[in-house]
Parts: structure tokens; C-alpha cells; sequence
């Protein structure tokens, strides 16, 4: 029910997809199969995954990258300059 893959007829929107590979949340699995089917559809997307994080990402180093790829990630799909 709560799958994202289960709304994918609905999608149209670039979706950047991060997933820490030992979430208790979420499955690892969900993010992966979410990307798979925005690739499958033509929808922009980009996966970004972290092995050694769980359902947030804490580690100093992968705090830094991920607050990168997203504001670049925004920047690119609203067209607003994030600096």
C-alpha cells in the first residue's frame, strides 16, 4: 500500500531518489525498485545511495554530500540559483 512503485502511473516530476542501504524503515528495496521505474518511465531521476546510513543520513562526510546533490538538484529542476 505505502510502496511508491504502487503511484507510478502518477508520475511526471524528476525525483532525486537517496536511500541509506540499512534503513529499518523503508526497505532498500523500495528505492531501488522507485528508481528503476522513474528510468523505465523516462522521468529524470538519480540515485544517490549510502551504503553505511540508515533512515537519515548523519555521518559528517555524507551530510555534506547529500546537502550538495540536493540543493544542485533543485537548483536544476526549479532553475533558481541555491549560492
Amino acid at each position: 500500500k505505502f510502496n511508491p512503485v504502487n503511484h507510478v502511473t502518477e508520475w511526471q516530476t524528476p525525483m532525486l531518489v537517496i536511500h541509506g542501504q540499512r534503513d529499518y524503515r523503508v526497505p532498500y528495496s523500495q528505492g531501488i525498485a522507485t528508481f528503476t521505474a522513474l528510468q523505465r518511465r523516462g522521468i529524470p531521476s538519480r540515485l544517490l545511495i549510502y551504503p553505511d546510513e540508515n533512515h537519515w543520513i548523519l555521518k559528517p562526510a555524507n551530510s555534506i554530500q547529500w546537502h550538495r546533490e540536493v540543493e544542485a538538484w533543485l537548483a536544476r529542476w526549479t532553475g533558481s540559483d541555491t549560492e
